[in-house]
């Protein structure tokens, strides 16, 4: 069947925001006016189509992303909405990894949040064009000047301003079109489904000429055509405006920012008229690259050429089972036929296609190059590629984060232990952040996650979706530990028996490398000491004994190991016994290395009302928190702090008591920072106690 949609006229979009900044709203109200949906559903009643899953409808929060596909001015838009919440951060970075453009939601009255930052970071890690909006231009104390600025000051993007807010706060009715010069004025009782346009209100013409002047500014630093006309004082029309601004929001030089109140139905269309105008088709990308047989190769978005497509979310169906979404680079795939999953070497037919709207599947018998779809597979996870396998290529995987939270979990029957089992596979398949692990020495199942929340939603889908009855323990922080400066030691592992035995010496030096950067390993013999095929032995002891650390059990990071000189047996010497022989050296030198702890440090963001500034500034201080930031936002205090993650369980219950329920926080993830003395003890007789009561049982 031939492509339905040329591709040039295909938008893969994400919308991407703070939580609470109107996301899925916004969505809601995209797919009312392209006429997917007949009613627009709501986030405070549970109704919003995107937020299908149980747990989001209860607490009006998006968890995982949801795809959808819509059509306008007969282009085809495939939009993703992302989880606002940095729990689920990994859900943004996945989608944005496979999207072309996205949509930036700020708040007009909160600005550029902490996860704002967040989610633009990972939008510039992929080089994902994209425009901005200005949501809850309706609110009291909506500032859309100071957005601006902390676009520029704290994203370092520079903003093309294309509209003016016609009205302020609740008499906010429109916008004024800066591109157009008119008016934009929606109709109260029509839900936002129409408009109106009128000519530019008098009082405002010379601030309308002014900002106009300003874009146009702006777009000549980047199209030469502009500059001229600029430079010789003509006037550029709307249409040269249009293709400078695409052709600059696609170098990623600017970001066209619209605003409006999606809640009140005011302003969305012009979004999707943006998003069809400056954000790029999958004709308009790069080509994507991969690996085959060692060898670089590029794939390009057309349908004839060799299928390629990268699988970014594995989602569990309770009807369909496993679905596995695909972003198609190149080629055209078929339904029924095989592919390669490059990645594992394994073949997989390819059953049913659908296309996904939300939790809704519409199956399909095609797809090409720039399309997004799901389809059920058996050996594929995240990150994995899909090909001809008549032309194999790898391509760049997606990289997850370790955990920085884990919960004991305890099944109470015998039945619960399968049902656990089977549910925790499906659990760590559908999201990659989350890890399962079984603590070798007490046998406890123990889940790993991103956060508080993370773990809880993981939880709460055991009980609830999978039926698992279980005892959950109180969430437990995961240390890390580290060393603080070089030392040298020896490993050695000599074992002789009555016939073949083990025989092997290293000696290895460790050192401290800067945060965040991980392990390095070095072979630094002169050559001939030890036989090449025994040193990826050594490396292998020393990542093994690096899992359980050397202080309290704990894995240990940033540091640097150099394998310096070894001896070996030509009888005895063997791969095992090189392993425990660099596991025996490592354990020695990090003990001479003055070994310490590290903790999960937390960026805590709270927004209170100033009456209760000084108990939340306490509290924090309570919890050995450091405040790094002081700042007034439309009439509340904004405190940024830096604080362990062990002090911050609990902490929205005791922010609602000491505030009556009046302030509100966000918390993502900073650091590992040594933990002070007394920690240090506490966790260190904790450990001890802990392994005494393992060898008394």
């Amino acid at each position: 069947m031939p492509r339905q949609t040329p591709i040039e006229r295909v938008r893969n979009i994400g919308i991407m925001a703070h939580i609470d900044a109107g996301k899925t709203t916004t969505t809601e109200r995209v797919l009312y006016y392209t006429g997917i949906n007949y009613k627009m559903g709501e986030v405070h009643e549970g109704t919003a189509t995107m937020d299908w899953m149980v747990q989001e409808q209860e607490r009006g929060i998006t968890i995982t992303s949801a795809a959808t596909t819509c059509f306008w001015r007969d282009h085809r838009i495939n939009i993703i909405d992302t989880p606002g919440h940095v729990d689920f951060t990994m859900e943004v970075e996945r989608s944005l990894r496979v999207l072309d453009g996205a949509v930036a939601i700020f708040c007009a009255v909160g600005g550029v949040e902490p996860q704002s930052e967040t989610v633009w970071r990972q939008a510039d890690k992929y080089r994902v064009p994209r425009i901005a909006f200005i949501n809850k231009m309706d609110r009291v104390g909506a500032d859309y000047q100071r957005v601006l600025a902390e676009m520029r000051e704290k994203l370092k993007a520079r903003p093309a301003l294309l509209q003016l807010p016609l009205g302020s706060e609740d008499r906010f009715i429109g916008v004024i079109d800066l591109i157009e010069e008119r008016a934009i004025i929606w109709e109260e009782d029509r839900l936002g489904g129409t408009f109106r346009y009128e000519a530019v209100p008098q009082e405002l013409s010379e601030a309308v000429r002014a900002a106009r002047e300003a874009l146009v500014e702006t777009l000549a630093d980047y199209d030469e055509k502009l500059m001229e006309l600029y430079l010789e004082g003509g006037r550029p029309v709307p249409e040269q405006i249009r293709s400078a601004l695409r052709g600059a929001t696609l170098k990623l030089a600017v970001v066209p920012v619209l605003m409006g109140s999606a809640f009140r139905n005011r302003g969305v269309q012009p979004i999707l008229d943006a998003v069809v105008d400056y954000l790029p088709s999958p004709a308009d990308m790069p080509p994507v690259m991969g690996r085959s047989a060692e060898r670089v190769e590029e794939r390009w978005p057309r349908d004839d050429a060799p299928f390629a497509a990268l699988a970014f979310k594995v989602m569990t169906d309770q009807y369909v089972g496993t679905l596995t979404f695909l972003r198609v680079y190149s080629g055209a795939l078929e339904s029924g036929t095989s592919v390669l999953n490059a990645t594992r070497g394994r073949r997989e037919r390819i059953g049913r296609l659908v296309k996904m709207h939300a939790n809704k599947r519409e199956e399909i018998s095609e797809v090409f190059a720039g399309d997004i779809c799901a389809t059920g597979l058996r050996d594929t996870a995240t990150g994995d590629t899909l090909c001809d396998p008549a032309h194999p290529i790898v391509l760049e995987s997606i990289e997850f984060p370790e955990p920085v939270i884990q919960v004991a979990i305890e099944p109470k029957t015998k039945a619960d232990q399968e049902r656990l089992g089977e549910a925790l596979a499906k659990l760590a398949a559908e999201d990659p952040s989350f890890h399962v692990t079984v603590d070798r020495e007490s046998g406890q199942t123990l889940l790993g996650g991103m956060g508080e929340l993370h773990l809880e939603i993981i939880v709460d889908r055991l009980l609830r979706e999978f039926k698992v009855d279980a005892n959950v323990g109180r969430p437990e922080v995961t240390y890390r530990e580290t060393i603080r400066r070089a030392a040298e030691a020896e490993g050695r592992f000599i074992r002789q028996t009555g016939g073949h035995g083990q025989f092997a010496v290293v000696e290895l030096r460790v050192e401290p490398l800067a945060k965040g950067l991980g392990f390095e390993f070095v072979d630094a013999t002169k050559g001939g000491v030890i036989p090449r095929n025994f040193i990826p032995s050594v490396e292998a002891g020393v990542k093994e004994a690096m899992e359980n650390g050397v202080l309290a059990g704990y894995p240990m990071v940033d540091l640097k190991v150099a394998l310096l000189d070894g001896k070996y047996h030509e009888v005895d010497s063997s791969e095992l016994a090189f392993k425990i022989a660099g596991s025996i050296g490592f354990k020695a030198a990090c003990q001479k290395a003055q070994p310490m702890l590290l903790e999960p440090v937390m960026e805590v963001e709270v927004v209170t009302p100033t009456e209760f500034m000084g108990e939340v500034i306490g509290d924090l201080n309570g919890r050995r928190g450091k405040i790094v930031d002081l700042q007034s936002r439309a009439g509340a205090q904004v405190i940024e702090a830096r604080v362990p993650l062990a002090s911050m369980f609990g902490y929205a219950t005791r922010l609602r008591s000491v505030t009556q329920g009046r302030a509100n926080y966000t918390m993502q993830f900073g650091a590992y920072e040594p933990v002070p003395q007394q920690v240090y003890a506490e966790l260190m007789a904790r450990a001890g106690a802990d392994n005494g009561e393992r060898a008394r049982a």
